[in-house]
């Protein structure tokens, strides 16, 4: 394969992980004000439309979470290039139901349909990168892949915001199915996702298959010991991710109960989050190194994402409100990078396993998020923050008994045998 070749395909396959975190972006600006249309239609209890919102929110994730090895399986089995092709189709149709839903039993339908089906692109986009490229520089080509989903998540909230605004001037229903601006981001979202579907399909070539490790908790073998290390590092990722999904569902609802912002202003919310996240990572592992240890940075990223929970709701000003945001995505920047470096170094033979072990704690988080965070709003909008706030600073604590790896005991916490008996 010659270079031209091999950079094509990775910008194809870059190019789908894109279009399908661009879906995932544009409902998070929307899904309050959609969410409350529908419920309304419904003649739903107001006081249950937070409930839904969590609901909704983290039933995307706990079905990728399901479904991700089921997946990977296939990939091995079926070549990774039909797989994705699959998800595509998937991501499509979720994309149309959400948008001509008329009820939230066809929202929910529709985010489940995604959870299922949009959990085969990501995963094993990855593998076909890994598949196409040397071990020297496959570390490069994951920090594009990485770039590539942010990016989704940086343009989607902003076209949703817009988007959702957008006067139709007509409203249109047809049996179970409806038009109006609502439908508008979600239908460009699903033209986009028959494009590159179209693309994929003409111009993408088969790879060279290499095994595809992807593993679930309950997956892991009972020889499997969770070292203390191990898990300290576990924790983390899950109360960082937990933290930053919470922090998603529980600012689109007080922003439009609280601050009474638009879905546009939401939707610049969540680019300014994921634009800060997408720079700066990138940055704090590659030189933030020369300044701090991977432990202080985590350390300062929790103290600064922590205070920046608890103060959010205290905050009125629009400007505050977005710099408070940024604030917080910079804490977020310093710890995620150090977390993955940190289980990646673990141990050299399941390398893969670890990172897959990592995901699905993260996946646990962004279910955990969403419903906590909304199951708690009925009490106030001050308690959710807050107490995410003091769970982030807590976390402090934990970064404080990690240790070096060479001091710490039972890294080497299973073997080849151990996987295949």
């Amino acid at each position: 394969m010659n270079k031209k070749e091999k950079l094509n395909k990775i910008f194809l396959i870059l190019l789908s992980l894109f279009v399908v975190m661009l879906g995932y972006g544009i409902l998070l600006p929307v899904l309050p004000y959609y969410t409350e249309r529908l419920a309304l239609n419904d003649n739903l209890d107001t006081d249950l439309i937070n409930f839904h919102i969590g609901l909704l929110t983290s039933i995307y994730p706990l079905f990728q979470l399901l479904f991700v090895v089921v997946w990977g399986k296939l990939s091995d089995k079926y070549g990774r290039k039909p797989i994705i092709i699959i998800g595509l189709v998937g991501f499509v149709i979720m994309q149309l139901l959400t948008g001509f839903a008329t009820s939230l039993t066809m929202l929910y339908a529709a985010r489940i349909f995604g959870g299922i089906f949009t959990s085969s692109v990501i995963p094993v986009s990855n593998a076909y990168l890994s598949d196409i490229t040397s071990e020297k520089r496959r570390t490069k080509i994951m920090a594009w892949s990485g770039v590539a989903a942010s990016s989704g998540v940086i343009f989607g909230p902003v076209i949703g915001g817009f988007l959702s605004q957008t006067n139709l001037h007509y409203s249109y229903t047809y049996g179970v199915f409806h038009l109006d601006g609502f439908s508008v981001p979600f239908l460009l979202s699903a033209i986009f996702g028959i494009v590159v579907l179209g693309i994929i399909l003409r111009w993408l070539k088969p790879s060279k298959l290499q095994p595809l490790q992807l593993h679930t908790i309950g997956n892991i073998k009972s020889k499997f010991i969770v070292g203390r290390y191990f898990m300290i590092l576990l924790l983390l990722s899950f109360v960082l991710q937990f933290a930053i999904t919470l922090f998603e569902t529980v600012f689109s609802i007080f922003a439009k109960n609280e601050l009474s912002f638009k879905s546009s202003q939401v939707g610049i919310g969540f680019m300014l989050c994921g634009l800060v996240m997408a720079i700066l990572q990138p940055v704090f592992a590659t030189y933030g190194l020369k300044i701090l240890s991977g432990k202080k940075q985590m350390t300062l990223g929790f103290l600064i994402s922590g205070i920046a929970l608890i103060a959010f709701p205290f905050i009125r000003a629009t400007s505050l409100i977005y710099i408070t945001i940024i604030v917080f995505a910079i804490g977020g920047s310093m710890v995620t990078p150090n977390l993955l470096t940190a289980v990646s170094l673990l141990s050299k033979k399941h390398t893969g396993r670890n990172i897959s072990i990592q995901t699905s704690i993260i996946s646990l988080g962004q279910i955990a998020g969403p419903i906590l965070g909304t199951w708690l709003i009925a009490g106030g909008f001050y308690y959710p923050f807050i107490i995410s706030g003091v769970i982030v600073l807590t976390a402090i604590g934990l970064v404080y008994f990690l240790k070096q790896q060479n001091k710490a005991v039972d890294l080497d916490l299973l073997t080849n045998q151990d996987l295949d008996n």
